[in-house]
């Protein structure tokens, strides 16, 4: 049994990540879909394999010698079309009946019997197709010939999977590019084209971005669940709502089994993209190994930013204190995630490596005046206010909070965005999300995080109680206490400038006007924060907010 992949084509539809990617090495579960292809003839018991090359050919030769396979490339310096190529494989397969297979499909469909079905119909071209809306252009008759391939009639679709007898080379025309379905048409006539209908099968065609998207998505179900792929039918994918990010978020589920997937999007190399993916990864990861209450990650797919997680159901503490409206419960559930951001800080700190963050290794001064400061002035003053005021003005009283931000800090492993939206309640334990922010920085940054969150707006008199039982908690000497109650009055006001810079961008640029329902508690918070400092450092500062 011999096969021909066809892996020449230029990807257009996944434009314009098949610009650096061909697309026949973007990867389902980590490994590319013509890995997948090759696996699935060397099981079927293929004995040789061509893959024709032409966009990004270097790149799928290199893949090809390092995966061991006994794999032959006939690379195209002009690209052929379909026709063209089978035509130009014809030295290699002139002997035998040999397969013809797409490199951008996954499906169940057994090889071997439709090798089984072309060899008994003694046929020149045997397609296999299916029932699949989108495609449903191909007419066949009742005895199972193919009549049309652009029918406008009740049709079937071709699945990229057909065999062909070597008789069919005297059948292709002499010039060297054109397309199989020419050959096909001219050949209907004359009852040679067979049809294998499959029914009830899996396939995906994974020629566009949501096609991609979905079918590494389904792929990561069904092997968390540990079903086959005749059973991804069964996996129902239902949308979460989101948060401010991009990043769409879906439940999977089959039976009585749940996971949630989170998709950061076709993460291509060297991108932003891409490093968040990592961070998530290896924080993720590191946290769950030291015992730190977050989700296991089960498995993930790099290219398409695919990550499957436990599921932790669809309470946000911020759900859960509102619900309760129970001061006495809110203080002993704050409590208890003092304790457990204490040792976020200090157990996840220890063999964090610096290498695994995005952005920035550390909460550092240019973090804090780029990231908090000047979001803070472009994305909420400037951009939705629209007061003209320029960043450069306030530039030294910036400086001035980033170094008493960062003075006196408590060192450990910082989440840098730690609120009740981040933090799902499962069977009454907290357990935190989205910490692929996480960097070292002091922790009175995640404390200042928790206690002015905007979605919750906890009482004064809780958040006093919580940072006195903080103080406590660390065991600190009356000089220390004050120092890290200092450093924790500037996390809180760069904390506060960076979630109005947020809600700005979201609502104005992202459109997500929800966002807008906390800007003013945020005002509020702000104007209270600034107002405990010393406002003779921070002058400009201090008088732009009050005017607000």
């Amino acid at each position: 049994m011999k096969a021909l992949i066809l892996a020449a084509g230029f990807g257009t539809r996944l434009l314009p990540y098949t610009k650096k990617i061909p697309k026949p090495l973007f990867t389902l579960m980590s490994k590319p879909v013509l890995e997948h292809a090759i696996e699935k003839l060397v099981d079927s018991g293929c004995e040789q394999i061509l893959v024709n090359t032409h966009h990004l050919h270097v790149q799928i030769k290199d893949f090809i010698n390092q995966t061991g396979y006994n794999v032959k490339i006939i690379h195209e310096p002009v690209i052929l079309d379909t026709g063209g190529a089978i035509a130009n494989a014809e030295p290699f397969l002139k002997d035998s009946p040999f397969f013809v297979i797409n490199s951008d499909i996954i499906s169940n469909i057994d090889l071997n019997r439709v090798y089984e079905f072309h060899n008994k119909s003694n046929h020149l071209a045997t397609l296999v197709l299916h029932d699949h809306d989108k495609f449903n252009k191909i007419k066949t008759d009742s005895k199972g010939y193919i009549q049309d391939f652009d029918s406008n009639l009740d049709g079937l679709a071709f699945t990229g999977i057909q065999v062909l007898s070597p008789q069919i080379f005297k059948y292709f025309p002499s010039k060297k590019v054109f397309s199989s379905i020419e050959v096909y048409q001219s050949l209907c006539r004359k009852k040679e084209v067979k049809a294998f209908i499959e029914k009830d099968i899996f396939w995906s065609d994974i020629g566009t971005k949501d096609e991609y998207s979905m079918t590494s998505l389904l792929e990561l179900a069904a092997l968390a669940f540990k079903v086959n792929q005749g059973k991804i039918k069964d996996i129902q994918v239902d949308r979460l709502a989101g948060d401010g990010s991009d990043r769409q978020w879906y439940r999977v589920t089959y039976k009585n089994q749940s996971k949630v997937i989170v998709d950061h999007g076709i993460c291509m190399p060297e991108t932003d993209d891409l490093a968040q993916l990592k961070a998530f990864i290896h924080i993720g990861n590191h946290l769950f190994s030291k015992g730190i209450p977050v989700p296991r990650i089960i498995n993930h797919d790099e290219l398409s930013g695919m990550v499957i997680l436990d599921d932790l159901g669809d309470v946000h503490l911020e759900t859960l204190v509102k619900q309760k409206k129970d001061a006495a419960f809110t203080l002993e559930i704050y409590t208890n995630l003092i304790d457990l951001i204490i040792d976020f800080s200090i157990r996840g700190f220890q063999g964090f490596k610096k290498e695994w963050t995005c952005q920035t290794e550390t909460y550092s001064k240019n973090l804090i005046i780029e990231k908090e400061c000047r979001y803070f002035m472009e994305a909420f003053i400037k951009g939705y206010l629209n007061l003209g005021v320029s960043h450069s003005r306030f530039l030294n009283e910036f400086e001035y909070i980033a170094d008493h931000a960062l003075k006196h800090g408590l060192k450990g492993l910082m989440h840098r965005d730690m609120q009740s939206r981040n933090i799902m309640m499962n069977r009454g334990l907290p357990y935190f999300i989205d910490f692929q922010s996480a960097r070292s920085g002091p922790l009175q940054y995640d404390l200042a995080s928790l206690l002015i969150d905007p979605y919750v707006n906890l009482d004064e008199k809780i958040k006093n109680d919580l940072l006195q039982y903080t103080l406590a908690k660390l065991q600190l000497t009356p000089e220390k206490s004050q120092k890290f109650l200092q450093c924790y009055k500037y996390c809180c006001l760069t904390r506060n400038l960076q979630f109005l810079g947020a809600f700005g961008f979201l609502s104005k640029i992202k459109n997500k006007k929800v966002f807008e329902n906390y800007i003013p508690d945020a005002v509020k918070s702000l104007k209270k924060i600034i107002a405990g400092l010393n406002t003779d450092k921070i002058p400009q500062l201090s008088k732009l907010i009050q005017n607000i």
